[in-house]
């Protein structure tokens, strides 16, 4: 069995709205995948099974043998980290340091370890110099990064990152892909829900589509971003690389600048 398993998931909020249909999704540990499609397709509903902060209303959620329904949402933060959208949703302490403490400090981890913990959370997003700043006096795309490495410090095997790339500048990206590198070094499971396809295609090799509360199709990003009927029932685009190459006819599942130079050779050396 997959390290995290969702069978025949079906969840109902109450009142009676539908928001996830049937959805069936595997990933196996050390995996980075990306779940995407518009709003209302099922997404956020789907990863926070995955942690327990929703339960199904019908099938099971297994998560490194454990069944969601049998833990609550505490339990399964040291196991599935989830780094909300906003991060004013998640902080909550008065300084950077303690915010990022508070995880490992609470999972009851010895002294030592939490700050070896928080020392690698805090330089791997970049935050060193803000340890000591209220949270809320900094820069909305500083303060996801505490988000983030708040969730790092605990040292889950899977975090999710809901749309991560919300609100960030160009130092702030390049970040993301640095904690995402470190991450995959590590051999931690990562999951985002985005909007962002070009943040998709430079980090991320598989692609769960979704639409209409189902999942739509499991696949390779380049199969998944050259599938224009999934794409349109899924309401994406394509990366921008990827339409440019449409548009001059190019085919052959292009989604990079070096997958767009390949072809442009191969065209030439073929004429």
């Amino acid at each position: 069995m997959a390290y995290l398993t969702l069978n025949n998931i079906v969840f109902d909020y109450p009142g009676g709205f539908n928001a996830v249909d049937g959805v069936s999704i595997s990933i196996e540990k050390g995996e980075f995948v990306a779940i995407v499609g518009q709003n209302g397709a099922g997404k956020t509903t789907t990863v926070k099974l995955m942690n327990g902060l929703l339960k199904p209303t019908k099938g099971d959620v297994i998560v490194g043998g454990k069944n969601t329904k049998d833990y609550t949402v505490a339990e399964m933060s040291k196991t599935v980290g989830y780094v909300f959208q906003n991060p004013d949703d998640q902080i909550f302490n008065e300084d950077v340091y303690e915010e990022v403490e508070f995880g490992p400090k609470n999972m009851g981890f010895p002294e030592e370890k939490v700050k070896e913990l928080v020392k690698k959370a805090i330089l791997m997003t970049g935050i060193r110099e803000y340890v000591d700043e209220n949270p809320y006096n900094l820069p909305y795309s500083t303060r996801k990064l505490v988000s983030i490495a708040s969730i790092i410090a605990m040292d889950p095997d899977v975090i999710i990152l809901d749309e991560p790339t919300a609100g960030q500048d160009m130092a702030g990206m390049g970040t993301l892909a640095y904690i995402l590198e470190n991450l995959k070094r590590e051999g931690k499971t990562v999951i985002t829900i985005t909007h962002d396809m070009e943040f998709v295609v430079r980090n991320f090799d598989r692609v769960i589509a979704m639409a209409n509360k189902k999942v739509v199709k499991d696949s390779d990003k380049s199969d998944i971003f050259w599938d224009h009927d999934v794409l349109k029932k899924c309401m994406l685009k394509q990366p921008y690389i990827s339409r440019v190459a449409y548009g001059l006819g190019i085919q052959g599942d292009v989604i990079n600048i070096d997958g767009m130079i390949d072809k442009i050779k191969e065209m030439t050396n073929n004429k």
